[in-house]
């Protein structure tokens, strides 16, 4: 499932920047766990380096590469042994991060542009999905056949910050969103749609699509629009971690990148034995391996999408970044335009691919 930004995200973003600005202004960081050789391990007669990674949601086939990395040793071949972290509705991954609970992260991008707004030291070590998920879907007994006929219909997203995408495609429509539809917050379920409470719906083409599909609606019963495909797309899942981290870490960051992307590599390859490794992690009763062998099966089209290498996996496409900066800009997601060369720290995903 999508992980929205909850309504008190920007303040207590602030709260952490405020807390952050009570620390110690000595110039020197702070030494992690990681930094610090604290929580090392002993594996196979090395020494690992304790590296916490923080999901974005619930285990899932959405992180397959990085239970990949763990289940197949790529961390500890790297020197590292990996705590992945489970999210959920109540946690921040941005917090996370910043306050040294997890050193590495997987949020949005959205979610990232909006930290850096407000003064958290976040950047991007790599960015996993190179195109939106999002997809508008619709009965065709509604008789939406094009996005022009939206108007004046009730139209279900996710709120926080998930809805620009969505807002951003009605404009390209020549729709005004504001006048033109209503926009209704849409839940965790696709009930709302089941249950013709609103016309069109927001779905993620590699979770509730499925879901929808799942419950018996066939496909040919549905209009699909992509929203990628009419251009206003923005950036998903993307690996961040703490300035001064990386700083303090470079050759660190770069081992736990190359791992996962070498994770991601591998479970687009070799699916059926990845997702076993994904059900090993999963709350018991809360999904069906069917359901996650088509989760994994639509992730790896976003993560390594037709005419992209094995190397381009986590690459950064300026394209997709600048257009996500600039609906977050657009749209007052964030008050200033974003930097992304400080953003993004393109090095070191390019020393993990080397």
């Amino acid at each position: 499932m999508y992980r929205p930004l909850k309504p008190g995200f920007l303040v207590l973003m602030l709260l952490v920047v405020a807390m952050l600005g009570a620390c110690s202004t000595d110039s020197k960081p702070a030494a992690t766990p990681a930094a610090a050789g604290a929580g090392e391990a002993e594996g196979e007669g090395q020494s690992l380096t304790k590296v916490k990674i923080q999901l974005k949601w619930v285990p899932q086939a959405q992180f397959a590469g990085i239970y990949a990395a763990k289940e197949q040793g790529f961390f500890a071949d790297e020197g590292i042994d990996a705590e992945i972290i489970p999210g959920g509705p109540d946690i921040v991954i941005e917090q996370q991060v910043v306050n040294g609970a997890a050193d590495v992260g997987v949020t949005g991008v959205d979610s990232l542009l909006v930290s850096r707004d407000n003064g958290l030291p976040l950047v991007s070590l790599a960015q996993i999905s190179q195109k939106s998920s999002y997809r508008l879907i619709a009965k065709k007994s509604a008789g939406i056949t094009d996005p022009t006929q939206m108007k004046g219909k009730k139209v279900s997203t996710w709120f926080g910050s998930q809805q620009f995408q969505v807002l951003a495609f009605m404009e390209k429509n020549g729709l005004d969103p504001k006048k033109d539809i209503e926009l209704v917050k849409q839940g965790f379920t696709m009930d709302q749609f089941f249950n013709d409470q609103v016309d069109v719906a927001t779905a993620t083409i590699y979770n509730e699509f499925h879901v929808v599909l799942e419950s018996g609606v066939k496909e040919a019963d549905l209009e699909v629009f992509n929203i990628e495909d009419a251009g206003v797309g923005m950036l998903e899942d993307t690996l961040i971690a703490k300035k001064d981290w990386v700083d303090g870490n470079r050759d660190l960051a770069v081992k736990v990148t190359r791992a996962i992307l070498k994770g991601w590599n591998y479970a687009i390859d070799n699916q059926d034995e990845t997702v076993d490794a994904v059900m090993k992690n999963v709350t018991e009763g809360s999904t069906t391996r069917e359901h996650q062998v088509t989760m994994l099966e639509e992730i790896a089209k976003l993560i390594r999408p037709e005419g992209f290498t094995e190397q381009q996996v986590g690459s950064f496409v300026d394209e997709s970044f600048t257009r996500t900066a600039d609906i977050a800009l657009s749209y007052g997601l964030i008050k200033k335009a974003a930097n992304l060369d400080e953003a993004l720290e393109k090095s070191i995903y390019e020393d993990a691919v080397k």
